[in-house]
């Protein structure tokens, strides 16, 4: 339904993470490689300045070290700092961590972003193939493959790029139903909770989407559509009224 995912850690500590689609992550890209590009072209305009003085060699060498450092050393300074991500990632409300949800280290940030040449495969614009203007396939099969939209340096690293800003959610309690019905079972710690959240929402949903997801709990309430919706909202109220 959304890519928030919960990741259980071995201390028995639930995190959540809301994981970011291809899509926002191309973006956030796109913004990065136009401030690089604005980043090399003023370094290129002093440095050619300096040549006047220095020597055109010394400029040029100059220029190829702000565009090596540029190009590869960027993202890696910015994720392993104290944002987790890159300005571009940073404007879209993007940052990466490990899959534990802790922030990176500088060892990860360099593995994922050094990486990155693999994950622009296949190159066009040349007759090899190798090299050129990246069309980033092996990262987009990658990140669709993988239930956590991990592309190969985000898998060799061990990371993932998740939402920073998330809205909260609205939650809008329905009335309470006429009864309360015990369950006819025993119910684990995460169906308790699911079972209030239902009863805590439903009043974003139309009754519809109610009768819908209730229904996947038919075994429980015994009951389908209306009738269901009535029997889960009677024992959500008769578990919230124990707590």
């Amino acid at each position: 339904m959304d890519t928030l995912q919960a990741i259980e850690l071995a201390e028995g500590v639930e995190v959540r993470l809301r994981i970011a689609g291809p899509l926002l992550r191309g973006g956030a890209l796109a913004l990065d490689v136009l401030i690089q590009g604005l980043l090399i072209t003023v370094l290129s305009i002093i440095f050619g300045l300096t040549g006047l003085v220095t020597g055109g060699m010394t400029a040029m060498g100059l220029i190829s070290l702000a565009s090596f450092f540029t190009w590869w050393w960027y993202p890696v300074f910015f994720e392993a700092g104290k944002w987790g991500a890159t300005p571009g990632k940073k404007i879209v409300g993007l940052r990466v961590v490990q899959t534990s949800g802790s922030p990176i280290t500088f060892t990860q940030s360099v593995l994922r972003n050094f990486l990155r040449y693999a994950d622009g495969m296949p190159y066009i614009g040349t007759s090899t193939g190798i090299m050129g203007i990246p069309t980033f396939g092996f990262a987009i099969a990658s990140s669709l493959a993988t239930k956590r939209f991990q592309r190969l340096g985000d898998l060799a690293a061990g990371t993932v790029v998740i939402y920073d800003r998330i809205p909260p959610e609205p939650v809008v309690s329905a009335p309470p139903p006429m009864e309360s019905i015990q369950p006819a079972v025993a119910l684990r710690p995460e169906e308790v909770k699911a079972l209030s959240s239902f009863r805590d929402r439903a009043g974003l949903w139309s009754d519809a989407r109610r009768q819908e997801i209730a229904d996947h709990a038919r075994e429980l309430s015994g009951s389908k559509g209306a009738a269901g919706v009535s029997r889960l909202m009677a024992m959500a109220h008769w578990l919230q009224e124990r707590r």
